[in-house]
């Protein structure tokens, strides 16, 4: 298939690169002429054309049903790039939204161009910088008809079933395969980024809850404690020997141990830790469903602590959010 690609950031363009990679065609488009010329270079077999602007995407992509993928920063810039290719694309083309947009302004967006017979899919995307060779997993919603059309797409963007056992059951009839790929439909418009909100608002959660932990054991050795209650521990080690069958592996510690093995006392990491605004939606979300929600709201509001003075369990917080998003704090 052909799709045109607007953003080509740490993410937006390894998604062009992968999709060239699957036998897909781009026309790909960022505000940084270099960015559009490097992806053009990476690209597999020549299958990437640069576009000089959001109009030239869609005169390079060939009908009858064109396809753009917007991979921009949530708020004004992509409000502003999806209404613009609402004016540009006609009835039967289909927008696609794959950054981390607010799942409300997704259902407004839709009924917008759903005016012009436009169809709008949000694509919840995670995968950060490792996506191009891992695959991104991604949550969708939209009409049923224009998500099928777009299969071709995701199936290659998936990371795909790998090695990771079956879920037992998952064999029977009526279960959705896609699931098992890495990619799933989640419903209507607005559906895809909001699972992907409380994703990141989980996420939020359990990153605050290895932070904690690596702090506490770092000052293990407080001159505080009495002197037989104090221990030197290594911390690359703690978290490397979890990382083998203990029941809190995980990706997330995974790139904790990379970044204590690199340097334990994370020195390079300022601790002010950010938050990309889906921690919010999230606490947002569970205050309108009256749902109790204590840790993420506590991981939320750690960050905020932590732009006015932090620890070392800050530290490890930024260093996970540079392992798996190329996110980079303040340093020291």
């Amino acid at each position: 298939m052909q799709i045109g690609i607007v953003g080509l950031g740490r993410m937006g363009g390894n998604i062009a690169v992968r999709l060239t990679r699957h036998g897909h065609d781009v026309v790909v488009y960022d505000r940084d002429t270099a960015a559009v010329e490097k992806i053009v270079a990476r690209a597999e077999g020549g299958r990437a054309t640069g576009a000089s602007s959001l109009a030239d995407v869609v005169a390079k992509l060939a009908g009858p049903r064109r396809i753009v993928w917007s991979m921009l920063p949530a708020g004004e810039i992509t409000e502003e790039t999806v209404m613009s290719l609402g004016g540009l694309m006609h009835h039967g083309d289909i927008v696609i939204d794959g950054g981390n947009s607010y799942y409300k302004d997704d259902i407004r967006r839709a009924k917008t161009l759903a005016e012009k017979g436009i169809d709008y899919i949000d694509v919840g995307t995670s995968g950060g910088v490792w996506g191009l060779e891992r695959g991104y997993c991604m949550m969708y919603g939209g009409a049923r008809e224009a998500a099928e059309h777009i299969d071709p797409i995701l199936a290659a963007l998936a990371p795909g079933i790998g090695d990771i056992p079956r879920t037992p059951g998952r064999d029977r009839d009526g279960v959705d395969r896609r699931a098992e790929e890495g990619y799933l439909y989640c419903g209507p418009a607005g559906s895809g980024h909001f699972v992907k909100m409380i994703h990141n608002g989980i996420e939020y959660g359990m990153m605050q809850a290895f932070a904690e932990g690596f702090d506490v054991m770092y000052r293990k050795d407080s001159p505080l404690l009495p002197e037989d209650e104090r221990f030197s521990l290594n911390l690359a080690d703690i978290a490397e020997v979890w990382r083998r069958g203990s029941v809190v592996s995980s990706w997330l510690l995974d790139l904790t141990a990379q970044a204590l093995t690199k340097n334990e006392t994370l020195s390079e990491f300022s601790g002010e830790v950010n938050d990309s605004g889906e921690g919010r939606w999230t606490i947002e979300a569970a205050i309108e469903e009256a749902v109790p929600v204590p840790v993420m709201a506590a991981a939320l509001f750690t960050r905020f602590r932590s732009r006015s003075g932090n620890t070392f369990s800050e530290k490890v917080l930024s260093a996970m959010r540079y392992g798996f998003g190329g996110h980079v704090e303040t340093k020291e």
